[in-house]
């Protein structure tokens, strides 16, 4: 089998309680959380909160990306976690983003990416 450049992980939470998508505060701080217990290393962040309702953020990482954009209204969240290194663990951040934004259930898409 051919080797991936990445590793894309596409998460969509559906039914997450809408004080954990509302306030940048804490999307933000749970990403940055995320992207630590993956092992990732962050490079920049960026989180904008719209009015009325949501967030949207990225967090850049040496090896890509995180990112979030949230429907609190509707109780959900889509977010990549996207990596070009075995080092981070996506696994880790995925199991410690449903614990922060607690949604009842959740989809998973993964792409290998840039196939060489």
């Amino acid at each position: 089998m051919n080797r991936a450049l990445g590793y894309h992980l596409l998460l969509e939470f559906h039914g997450c309680p809408p004080e954990t998508l509302e306030k940048v505060e804490y999307v933000e701080k749970a990403m940055k959380e995320a992207a630590r217990v993956s092992r990732a290393n962050v490079v920049d962040t960026f989180f904008h909160q719209f009015n009325p309702h949501g967030v949207s953020g990225v967090i850049v990482i040496q090896e890509s990306h995180l990112s979030i954009h949230t429907w609190p209204e509707h109780g959900y969240a889509a977010l990549d976690l996207f990596t070009c290194s075995e080092d981070v663990d996506v696994e880790k951040a995925t199991e410690y983003l449903r614990s922060a934004f607690r949604p009842s259930s959740v989809s998973v898409v993964e792409l290998r990416r840039g196939i060489v």
